[in-house]
């Protein structure tokens, strides 16, 4: 080759290699889970998108996300965390609670933004719902302060039951915030609650055999990543123990759960891309006050009732935002 045609040729290749990087995406988001994938939640990934989308960020054209998942293993959080700082993330994203108190050990400078079904005030990941501190801020369903409801709940549905049984993550930070407020509404309703706890596959087995020796009439699920990732399991269990259960997410009455009350997840993760869009504009943290998702559905699956001998009350199907037959 004549040295001006190979001049000629490394110019057209280094415009190329030009072009291609500016093609790049210009930030690189960190997201933080404590679930095995975001299949617990159809749709929320594309949610998280949508959000992004509306303050003009396109995966693959602005933005690349870099995935670290922990399948309900807590102590992995901190190793995954230091994995999304090393990696210079412009912002993380924790989807859940146990995620975000990862993240906010693992840096006091990268931006983050939670997700949460927790009082994020009243659990210490901030100080204020106004005027968050440091470098977090994001969105809450409060899926967990909806726990004294889904005693109400129960309790219209089987008024008889002496006992109640709660079942949740003693790893996650909102289990013992939670946990006296459950409480009081079924002392309230004159019921017995029963605490009990998983954390690991075996627990959830033990769990249901202390049910069934204690004579519990009904079982309230709390909301936590473990937990969510072993929903087939849990409505197995439930089915086969023919338990009464009232779950903290649609995701299990769509897969046989008998009730399900609680936020929007969709609504939750769409409102979590728009402030890390606006953190990637320029936006601080501590300026972005906490947003609550006021929006709750009451699910109720008539083929679970049918099969647990169970008759839904009239009043409690006419409130119902959706009925699975």
């Amino acid at each position: 080759m004549r040295r001006r045609d190979f001049i000629t040729a490394l110019a057209g290749t280094a415009t190329w290699i030009s072009q291609a990087r500016g093609q790049e995406p210009r930030y690189v988001i960190g997201y933080l889970s404590g679930f095995s994938d975001a299949s617990p939640y159809p749709g929320s990934l594309a949610a998280f998108y949508k959000g992004l989308k509306e303050t003009g960020f396109v995966e693959g054209r602005d933005i690349s996300i870099e995935f670290r998942w922990a399948d309900g293993h807590y102590d992995h959080l901190p190793s995954l965390a230091a994995e999304l700082v090393n990696r210079n993330v412009a912002v993380i994203l924790a989807s859940d609670l146990p995620s975000a108190f990862a993240a906010r050990a693992a840096t006091k400078t990268i931006p983050i933004v939670f997700v949460t079904g927790a009082d994020p005030v009243k659990v210490g990941l901030v100080e204020s719902f106004s005027r968050p501190t440091g470098n977090l801020t994001g969105v809450s369903v409060f899926l967990v302060v909806l726990g004294p409801k889904h005693v109400e709940l129960l309790h219209e549905l089987l008024p008889s039951a002496n006992t109640l049984a709660l079942l949740g993550n003693p790893e996650n930070a909102n289990f013992k915030s939670e946990v006296p407020d459950i409480r009081a509404a079924a002392e309230t309703l004159k019921q017995r609650l029963e605490v009990l706890t998983a954390s690991s596959e075996s627990d959830l087995e033990a769990a249901f055999a202390t049910m069934v020796q204690h004579r519990v009439g009904a079982l309230i699920l709390m909301p936590d990543p473990f937990l969510v990732s072993r929903r087939e399991r849990l409505v197995e269990l439930a089915a086969h123990h023919m338990m009464p259960t009232v779950y903290p997410s649609r995701v299990f009455a769509d897969l046989g759960g008998l009730i399900s009350y609680g936020s929007s997840v969709l609504d939750l993760n769409r409102r979590a891309g728009i402030y890390v869009g606006k953190i990637l504009k320029g936006a601080k943290p501590a300026d972005l006050p906490i947003q609550q998702s006021t929006k709750v559905e009451l699910v109720i699956n008539l083929k679970t009732a049918k099969a647990l001998g169970l008759t839904i009350p009239p009043e409690l199907l006419s409130r119902a935002d959706e009925v699975i037959e």
